[in-house]
């Protein structure tokens, strides 16, 4: 039997798997790359902590954003309701404040109307007075009389005139 490179091949082969077995080199790498997928396995259930973590963060995120959304929108619907109850209550003050200087206005001209009517009467009775004391002073004849009262009684009507003007 010839020794070939073949031969020699194999026997390299089998010398390098038995130096690897002797140097537990199969045992190192498998420990190495159990410690690898321990390694991953770690960051893997780090990364889904994490991912929890945001999980639950965002949800209270949302649940105090949802709640900042109700208060607003109750906030608004307050402040529609205080704007109409305001608009409502300053309405109703111009009412009673326009009908209370309307009041005020009638009563003025109520009282301007009785002073118009008693100065009338003050004048009409001074009127008649004077011209009673004209026709007694100067009671002479009928014609003269009359000629005395038609003058005090046009003299009545031009101030009564001028006052109603």
């Amino acid at each position: 039997m010839a020794i070939d490179a073949t031969f020699w091949v194999a026997v390299s082969f089998i010398i390098f798997f038995g130096a690897l077995i002797y140097l537990k080199i199969p045992q190192k790498v498998s420990e190495m790359l159990d410690k690898m997928i321990s390694d991953i396995k770690n960051e893997i259930d780090e990364s889904e902590k994490l991912r929890k973590e945001a999980k639950t963060l965002l949800d209270n995120s949302q649940k105090k954003l949802d709640t900042a959304h109700s208060v607003s929108n109750e906030i608004l619907e307050n402040a529609k309701k205080d704007a109409d109850r305001l608009i409502i209550e300053m309405n109703d003050k111009f009412h009673k404040s326009s009908e209370i200087k309307k009041n005020i206005a009638e009563s003025k001209i109520s009282q301007m109307k009785e002073t118009a009517l008693k100065e009338i009467k003050d004048a009409s009775i001074k009127i008649a007075v004077d011209s009673v004391k004209k026709i007694i002073n100067t009671s002479v004849d009928k014609s003269k009389l009359d000629a005395v009262f038609q003058k005090n009684l046009d003299e009545t009507k031009e101030v009564l005139k001028k006052i109603n003007s």
